[in-house]
């Protein structure tokens, strides 16, 4: 039995759902639209301003497909009437961050800048203040994008454990380990 599969997804004023004869959900609100493939096992319905996720069979593959699906749907469907945001800051001395539209501009350390195309659907923002960790603000409403923009961009300085050093979420806290400690 799916716990998370059997939930009804509601669709707010203001959001369309439609589903294709191949299995195409698509999800068009005031953030922008959004489509997703689905198995031919699950079978997706709109029901009076609800989603119902249902599957055909009983196995294994299709109860866990049963729960991804409506947990994808449900998240486009908050996607575009709320959208995602992310905020990133850089920890480390001289570390920046400045942005020129969708190229991103990370000064951290390296030999070289790197410069990041970022895709259409995210809008970045670079904030810089005196004596405050410079952040990144990323927006988008589609959830999986912008946590594969936001590992990427991890990806180039990850926080190390001694220093705290790299790039992190706002909020997280670094697992701290102690240096070498002198012996007499």
């Amino acid at each position: 039995m799916s716990r998370i599969g059997n939930l009804p997804v509601a669709v707010p004023a203001g959001v369309t759902v439609a589903i294709s004869p191949e299995n195409v959900v698509s999800v068009k609100g005031p953030k922008g639209e959004l489509t997703q493939d689905v198995d031919s096992s699950i079978k997706v319905a709109v029901e009076e301003n609800n989603v119902v996720v249902t599957r055909s069979a009983e196995d294994k593959d299709s109860k866990s497909k049963h729960g991804l699906y409506r947990s994808l749907i449900s998240n486009m469907i908050e996607g575009v009437t709320e959208g995602y945001k992310k905020e990133m800051e850089l920890v480390g001395v001289g570390f920046r961050a400045s942005n020129q539209g969708q190229i991103l501009e990370l000064s951290l350390g390296y030999s070289h800048n790197i410069f990041l195309q970022l895709p259409p659907e995210v809008q970045v923002e670079t904030v810089s203040e005196r004596n405050k960790n410079p952040l990144i603000k990323l927006e988008s409403c589609d959830k999986q994008l912008i946590g594969q923009v936001c590992a990427k961009i991890r990806s180039f300085r990850k926080p190390e454990p001694y220093k705290g050093k790299g790039i992190r979420f706002v909020g997280e806290q670094i697992r701290r380990k102690a240096g070498k400690s002198a012996s007499a």
